[in-house]
């Protein structure tokens, strides 16, 4: 795929939406970082529009946000499907009938399957809280501190077949304090989660990168100055 975001994705002949700066947001819970996209779109540091937010769970939090918002909030059990390709294609129907462009993960539980990054190739972010490719995976923030870590942070990076394993978008690092414990740790990873994440969809939408490999490439310096 292409980083162009004028050209619209493309799958089996089929267009998708009518606006390339459309999101779409997965969650499962609080939606903190869902907040924080919300947040940078109307104070203007996220040109872009989100199109849905879905929840496999009926009581996340995230989906009062997303009313509060105007943002349509779509609840898609994944206890309802017979397995998690069905699931996963349910969510794809259910995007690309809003016309969305890029899909954020924002706290979404559950593994993203072939059916979902076959329609949306390059093009589903995630954040983590860990400098990738260390710690991926649950718990990240105990598992930093079990290691004895100095530095720890967050990363955004393309959602692959591999847990945790696509190219890395943009990262923020946060020292690790003696007597830091789990809660104190991912509570100042989760301020940097709030900056970067829409820093990194902005990237993403602006264009102007490549994949080489396993690296997220820009093809000229952002500016730092937007």
């Amino acid at each position: 795929m292409g980083s162009d975001p004028s050209v619209f994705l493309q799958t089996g002949g089929e267009r998708t939406g009518s606006d390339p700066r459309t999101i779409g947001v997965l969650i499962s819970g609080r939606g903190s970082n869902l907040q924080a996209l919300i947040d940078a779109i109307g104070d203007g540091r996220l040109d872009a529009r989100i199109g849905v937010v879905i929840s496999n769970r009926p009581n996340a939090a995230g989906l009062d946000r997303a009313r509060q918002a105007g943002i349509e909030a779509v609840v898609l059990d994944h206890r309802g499907y017979a397995t998690r390709d069905d699931f996963d294609r349910a969510m794809v129907a259910a995007l690309r009938a809003r016309g969305v462009r890029v899909v954020c993960l924002a706290g979404f539980m559950r593994l993203v399957g072939a059916p979902l990054i076959d329609a949306f190739p390059n093009a589903i972010l995630n954040i983590h809280p860990s400098l990738l490719p260390a710690f991926p995976g649950i718990d990240a923030q105990q598992q930093a501190l079990a290691h004895g870590v100095k530095i720890a942070g967050a990363t955004v990076h393309l959602v692959t077949l591999e847990l945790d394993g696509g190219p890395i978008v943009l990262q923020a690092a946060v020292p690790v304090r003696d007597d830091d414990t789990v809660e104190t740790l991912s509570a100042r990873i989760l301020i940097e989660e709030h900056r970067l994440y829409p820093e990194a969809v902005r990237v993403w939408l602006d264009g102007g990168w490549s994949i080489d490999g396993r690296r997220f490439v820009l093809s000229a310096p952002r500016d730092s100055s937007r």
